[in-house]
């Protein structure tokens, strides 16, 4: 990998994490939205408790309802997993529950469910999504206020800078990601996008890191765990993916776990 350019600056983006905050990063390989795939769907409460009992950590995404209640849920729209169309901020706590994942037995879980089920027995990351900046605050407020007495091993984690950035003035003791991708599809994009990645960081200052695998060797994350923040690379589905994360990360962001 070439010198970057950005590297003196790099440097000086943000100051190392605590290891004794952030070490919990290091121990688990963590199952994408869960351990899914059949008839288990992703983000449902039977995908945490496969992901459990099979010892891996566990990564969730979070929307807010309409009656702001969080819930473990991927896409804006319900259409993909249920077959039924809403928009989940549109929608209440009960018709979103009422119906069915990938039209089984599973329901969307609350995240009070699902952190209820995990009962800090392995690391969980759970990512704030959200459509609109209006949408942050009151999003990331509700899940400080479900984690209110969690015990266990957790992360909150974002492509929003703003979601770390909220939980470093009004919860700093929950440990905070910043998840990243890459756009190299011309020359200045791709300086665009350095400038806007460093940006994002500043603005953030995450305890670790997300990181696109199609992405890595990349100055920035390399630079960052240098100085100590852990490097965690979604989405791993392959051999060849995990060989990278072994060349140039901490652990795996995966959906097909290792059979041998």
């Amino acid at each position: 990998m070439r010198s970057s350019p950005f590297a003196a600056l790099d440097r000086r983006l943000v100051a190392p994490p605590d290891p004794a905050r952030v070490g919990f990063l290091h121990s688990h390989d963590i199952a994408h939205r869960g351990l899914w795939g059949g008839p288990v769907p992703e983000n449902s409460l039977a995908a945490a408790r496969a992901a459990v009992q099979g010892g891996f950590g566990i990564e969730c995404d979070v929307r807010l309802s309409r009656d702001g209640t969080v819930m473990v849920f991927h896409d804006a729209d319900t259409e993909r997993l249920t077959g039924r169309a809403g928009r989940i901020a549109n929608m209440t706590t009960h018709d979103i529950q009422a119906l069915r994942l990938g039209g089984g037995e599973e329901r969307v879980p609350t995240l009070a469910q699902f952190t209820g089920l995990i009962a800090g027995r392995v690391p969980l990351l759970i990512e704030i999504k959200t459509d609109t900046l209006a949408q942050t605050a009151p999003l990331c407020l509700a899940v400080r206020r479900v984690l209110e007495g969690y015990r266990g091993p957790v992360a909150v984690m974002g492509f929003n800078p703003e979601v770390g950035r909220w939980f470093l003035s009004h919860a700093p003791k929950i440990v905070r990601g910043l998840v990243m991708t890459e756009h190299r599809e011309s020359r200045a994009r791709a300086i665009r996008d350095a400038i806007t990645r460093r940006l994002a960081v500043r603005r953030a200052r995450p305890d670790f890191l997300g990181y696109d695998v199609r992405f890595l060797p990349s100055s920035l994350p390399g630079a960052l765990r240098k100085k100590g923040l852990p490097v965690l690379s979604w989405t791993v589905r392959s051999e060849a993916d995990r060989a990278t994360v072994a060349a140039h990360a901490d652990r795996p962001i995966f959906e097909r776990p290792r059979t041998a």
